[in-house]
């Protein structure tokens, strides 16, 4: 079966910004960057924002979980894939769906009502943690790991 050449994998709540194309495009060497979430994927309007802040290096797509799941497999190989998603829910859909990469990138997860905060930038609820073991189940680590030269600390050193 034909894999997708998936780069990197990264949980951020904010998705696409400079950050993510300045630090972490340039070290996955991605060329394509999918913003995979429902509601952005859903609404035209909500996708201006993100092609702006990811200038005109890479080709920027919006896919639902559901549409990235049935097409991501079909992409050239030529395209080194960036897989942006707003928490470990939508990243553990992708992999029970079939999706196939080696390791999640956590960036920023905010703090709410439900979260606690286990790291400077990443808070946690009930429901994250059981999505981070769904992941875990099928074989994927999960990392905080804040820039590409900071260290990758396993999710379950901090739950």
């Amino acid at each position: 079966m034909h894999m997708a050449n998936i780069v990197l994998v990264r949980i951020d709540e904010r998705l696409l910004h400079g950050q993510i194309r300045i630090t972490w495009g340039k070290f996955s060497g991605a060329n394509t960057i999918i913003v995979a979430n429902d509601d952005i994927a859903a609404n035209p309007l909500l996708q201006a924002p993100f092609k702006g802040a990811a200038g005109g290096e890479y080709t920027v797509l919006f896919r639902s979980i559901d549409q990235l799941i049935n097409s991501i497999n079909k992409a050239d190989e030529r395209r080194r894939i960036l897989i942006l998603c707003k928490n470990p829910t939508d990243v553990a859909r992708l992999v029970n769906g079939g999706v196939t990469f080696k390791e999640v990138n956590v960036g920023n997860m905010h703090h709410n009502s439900e979260r606690t905060q286990v790291d400077k930038n990443v808070s946690l609820s009930p429901n994250d943690i059981e999505a981070f073991k769904s992941i875990q189940n099928n074989g994927i680590e999960s990392y905080i790991q804040h820039m590409p030269e900071s260290s990758k600390k396993n999710i379950f050193e901090y739950i």
